[in-house]
């Protein structure tokens, strides 16, 4: 039986991008309104409550178009905002939009002058963009929307959806009760709650998934994606009286983060990555255990807090500031991010410190093992066992390890990667996009 075919009907404010247009077009066109505040946190509202099913969306439409006070100047201005903020795991995944191009739809509530030239961007076609469209006078003054449009109205989507009659596998992703819609009406297979930007419970709480980012999306779906393995399925546990800062350049980063006080048993088989406040300690035995740790970020001298040789074995890369300088609050975190992303061991404690740029359209696997003669020929004995072209190759050493980074450009099989776990002193494979 052939596969079905598969769209994806995608929302475009708090979803595609990370703010709500109507609101930005708002703070765009009242910047020098004496009551702007009062009408923003007004338009902020009516937002919110369509969103949350509190209030329909028709009347939350009308309200706000009427308090934007906008023209065509405005729209400009906020074109070019928006091309700014599209979501992070969105803009990362350009390649699968231009590769899904006839299958991506954005349904949205917002209007086609600004949501066109944002996502046009990505290659999706105009065709394909379902949107309200605004009303304007000869000098340009926003003054109305199209009434006729179905989108202006409540359930518009589900009325939209209903007349293009697409037939095969629906994936729906948004934030809002509209996006959740499609899904009470039967209309799409399964409605995914995009958490990435900002989390409505009573949505979430009706999902079939939730999402919090698009890469996490593509993963479930075993659909091509820019990063292997999704970032908020990899737990940081952050330990300790830590500066927010830190926890917030790790949570932008996408992590899923746990702030505790200790390292909590329950969390030692999974955690991927720990950040440990100034004079806090690990066990060795719970270090032993952490089979998918990855790193240690210490926000100060980590001597004599944990057994670096131990981390070093099991192929954990250590980050801390043997300075001691607090001007140098962001440094860990954002060395752990980095080596999170990139593979960079650079200033690591205990690793061979290796730098290297990201390579577009390619993949990057990490091999760490025991320093010992003629691993790397039996690594690349394995990619020509599999017909791979390597683009990138980077090995550096310590006495203790060798820490192996190769990019590749081919499309690969899982076989591939059991046969370079299989290496013989083999410590930890991963792949990282």
């Amino acid at each position: 039986m052939p596969k079905q075919k598969a769209y994806y009907i995608i929302d475009f404010d708090s979803t595609f991008t990370q703010v709500e247009a109507l609101d930005e077009l708002a703070r765009i066109s009242l910047k020098n309104h004496p009551d702007k505040e009062a009408i923003f946190q007004k338009i902020e509202d009516y937002t919110n409550f369509a969103m949350e099913g509190k209030l329909s969306f028709s009347e939350s439409l009308a309200q706000r178009v009427r308090l934007l006070e906008a023209n065509e100047d405005h729209l400009k201005q906020l074109i070019k905002h928006l091309k700014k903020k599209v979501s992070t795991s969105f803009s990362r995944n350009a390649e699968f939009f231009k590769k899904h191009a006839d299958d991506v739809l954005i349904v949205s509530g917002g209007f086609k002058e600004f949501i066109t030239p944002v996502v046009s961007q990505y290659h999706i076609k105009k065709e394909n963009i379902y949107a309200n469209t605004f009303v304007t006078t000869g000098d340009g003054k926003i003054i109305d929307y199209d009434h006729a449009n179905p989108l202006s109205e409540e359930g518009g989507k589900v009325k939209l959806l209903q007349h293009l009659k697409l037939e095969g596998q629906l994936f729906g992703i948004g934030d809002g009760y509209s996006d959740f819609q499609l899904r009470e009406s039967g209309l799409i297979n399964k409605f995914f709650a995009f958490t990435e930007n900002i989390a409505r419970e009573s949505i979430v709480a009706k999902a079939d998934h939730i999402t919090p980012s698009f890469d996490e999306f593509l993963y479930v779906n075993d659909l091509p994606r820019a990063i292997s393995y999704p970032k908020n399925r990899i737990l940081c546990l952050v330990i300790g009286n830590v500066d927010p800062l830190t926890i917030s350049i790790l949570k932008n980063d996408g992590l899923s983060i746990r702030h505790k006080t200790s390292f909590e048993e329950k969390y030692v088989k999974d955690v991927g990555i720990i950040v440990l406040a100034n004079g806090e300690k690990l066990d060795s035995n719970q270090l032993k255990n952490a089979v998918k740790l990855k790193t240690i970020g210490y926000l100060g001298s980590a001597r004599n807090k944990f057994d670096f040789d131990l981390c070093t074995r099991q192929g954990i890369v250590v980050f801390d500031d043997p300075k001691n300088n607090p001007r140098n609050i962001d440094f860990i975190p954002k060395r752990v991010a980095d080596f999170m992303n990139t593979g960079a061991t650079y200033l690591s404690s205990n690793f061979p410190n290796l730098q290297l740029p990201k390579i577009d359209k390619s993949h990057r696997l990490i091999h760490i093992h025991k320093n010992v003669p003629g691993i790397m020929a039996k690594i690349n004995t394995v990619f020509a066992k599999h017909d791979i072209n390597i683009v990138g190759q980077f090995l550096m050493t310590n006495s203790e390890i060798g820490y192996a980074i190769t990019d590749i450009n081919a499309e690969y099989d899982k076989q591939l990667f059991k046969s370079l776990k299989k290496i013989e002193h083999t410590i930890k494979f991963r792949v990282l996009y």
